[in-house]
């Protein structure tokens, strides 16, 4: 899992991509592949 400031690069990195906010901190998760996934927060 990647760690970053801004969260639009790794959302552009698969069609699949969406945005989460969990426990006050920002995610990248990707259901259809899982190695898409990043922080933020």
């Amino acid at each position: 899992m990647k760690v970053l400031n801004s969260l639009k690069s790794a959302k552009k990195r698969h069609r699949d991509c969406r945005v989460v906010r969990r426990k006050g901190r920002v995610y990248v998760i990707n259901k259809t592949n899982p190695r898409f996934k990043a922080r933020q927060g």
